[in-house]
């Protein structure tokens, strides 16, 4: 029990963590001039994905390359299965007024090219250049579209921007705590979780890869699945799918792709196999919500988080 209570607390650290990060890291950035365009773009977007981040480049510093993937991998397929399927079964998505065609057509090119580089054998350091570089790009186009976008309206006046974690009245020491308190525990978390999710599947007689593609991967995907209930509960459903879609794009792309820099990561054959095809299969579900202007209704959240459950069983088993 022990363990399971350390590998938990481990992950309450993670989570709490990187919200103190971003917090922290989107007011000194607004607070010395940075536009909120590129905070929300940046600073933002990494701070989400920290605990994804830590425990996989904790993993290969520790030579357990399985849990690493396992977790970008788990997290993805979670991401769409379970983080988009609960929230609809409390209410409907209405993703029929979302217009996220371009950034999930990034997403699937960014699936195809994590995959390719998989059947190589291993992410070398030259992977994760490549994955960055791919990354490097979609931002870069994000910010010409948001850019093109505040063009368009500033017609209409002055738009305040919105941004996570954004308080224009933060006092600077309450910054500096949360800066603190997210370079502290992001790393304390990454160690707890990863060691003692290491002893668990020990224990069980089961692989580093299947804890990273369940139990850290579940984990890790709390941020995004309370982040979509919230926006289901809001009816914001281009908060929900937009939220879910980035996501996958950092896990495969800078987590990965920063991972890789740290050190080489073998590829179990066993993700090459199923796992990976999962991800894939689960991502391409999303084709009639994005092209079709289909809500994700109670029916569909159903079969996706029916779909999940029996993956994580499969796997397990």
């Amino acid at each position: 029990m022990m363990v399971w209570a350390l590998a938990g607390l481990g992950l309450v650290i993670l989570l709490l963590a990187g919200d103190a990060l971003v917090k922290g890291a989107v007011n000194l950035s607004l607070r010395v001039g940075i536009p909120a365009l590129i905070v929300s773009l940046t600073i933002v977007a990494f701070g989400t994905s920290a605990p994804e981040l830590l425990i996989s480049v904790n993993a290969v510093l520790m030579d357990k390359p399985g849990l690493a993937l396992g977790n970008v991998i788990g997290s993805n397929t979670a991401n769409v299965l379970l983080v988009l399927g609960l929230p609809a079964i409390i209410s409907v998505l209405h993703t029929s007024g979302c217009e996220t065609r371009k950034t999930y057509v990034f997403m699937l090119i960014a699936s195809v090219l994590f995959i390719g580089l998989a059947f190589l054998g291993t992410f070398t350091f030259w992977s994760g250049l490549l994955l960055l570089a791919a990354l490097a790009y979609m931002l870069f186009d994000a910010a010409r579209d948001a850019k093109r976008h505040r063009r368009a309206v500033a017609a209409a006046g002055p738009v305040e921007e919105e941004v996570e974690g954004a308080d224009p009245d933060m006092p600077w020491w309450r910054i500096i705590v949360f800066l603190v308190l997210g370079l502290v525990g992001l790393p304390l978390g990454a160690d707890l979780l990863v060691d003692n999710a290491s002893i668990i599947a020990r224990q069980y007689g089961v692989t580093d890869a299947v804890i990273g593609l369940t139990l850290v991967a579940l984990g890790t995907s709390l941020p995004e699945l309370a982040t979509t209930v919230m926006a289901a509960l809001r009816r914001q459903a281009d908060v929900a799918l937009g939220n879910v879609i980035g996501s996958n794009m950092f896990n495969l792309l800078a987590i990965i792709g920063i991972t890789a820099l740290v050190g080489p990561i073998p590829v179990d054959p066993e993700f090459l196999t199923f796992d990976l095809w999962v991800m894939l299969a689960a991502s391409l579900i999303l084709i009639p919500f994005v092209f079709f202007k289909i809500d994700i209704g109670r029916v569909w959240g159903v079969l996706l988080t029916g779909a999940y459950l029996a993956y994580v069983t499969f796997v397990l088993s």
